[in-house]
């Protein structure tokens, strides 16, 4: 059973429309793209929990005519193994793009301030560097605008992961501001135990920053299409 669709998950502060140039050249390219609007991420509930966010991919995962492979950008790298953790029959291969799976029992995104209940984008002072160099003022100025603050019931969201037929799943590392041969010495030195595990696992490499999808949709659709 082939892969049918390619389920694309935002990191975080960004909704479903972080995918609109990928998702349109993927369909062009005759594959079928469903950009999955995480809940806390676009759709204004601020008290939505990562468990919340899991049964959206899933619901998104289930509603495909076969299996999908599921794309996390990010922080939602976690949440793409998740769904695979949950469905691994479902689940054809796992595409990471500017991320790693965080670990069972390990807190899912608890990287800034919690204000009023949510985590707002903290500015571009943590990203200063090969992060957001290919972002113009103009393209900050719009992400900042478009931003969508993490509900805390997202962040300090817990991760489960339980089923060992996850590590069967095929998995590609897309490498933005990092290179393969970085990524591979993390995997190799025991940064990512989730990914020293898995059997199966490639790394590409795209020249950007940390947001391909808004810098470089093209080529990101265009390895997408070829995962």
């Amino acid at each position: 059973m082939t892969a049918e669709q390619i389920v694309l998950l935002g990191g975080l502060w960004l909704d479903a429309s972080t995918w609109t140039g990928v998702a349109s050249e993927l369909e062009r390219s005759g594959r079928h793209a469903v950009p999955v609007t995480l809940p806390g991420q676009g759709d204004g509930n601020r008290s939505a929990t990562l468990a919340d966010q899991l049964t959206a991919v899933l619901a998104a995962v289930d509603a495909g005519p076969g299996r999908s492979v599921v794309v996390g950008h990010s922080a939602a790298g976690t949440l793409a193994w998740m769904a695979a953790d949950a469905r691994p029959e479902r689940v054809a291969k796992v595409v990471l793009i500017g991320g790693f799976p965080t670990g069972d029992g390990q807190p899912y995104a608890d990287f800034f301030e919690i204000t009023d209940g949510v985590m707002p984008f903290p500015g571009w002072g943590p990203f200063e560097g090969a992060d957001a160099a290919d972002l113009d003022e103009s393209a900050r100025r719009a992400f900042e605008a478009a931003a969508v603050s993490v509900p805390e019931g997202v962040a300090k969201g817990v991760v489960r992961l339980g089923d060992e037929r996850r590590f069967d799943i095929p998995v590609v590392v897309v490498c933005p501001e990092f290179t393969p041969a970085q990524a591979r010495e993390w995997i190799a030195g025991g940064d990512v135990p989730e990914l020293a595990r898995a059997k199966h696992v490639d790394l590409v490499d795209i020249n950007s920053g940390h947001w391909p999808m808004v810098t470089r949709p093209t080529e990101l659709a265009r390895i997408l299409a070829a995962v």
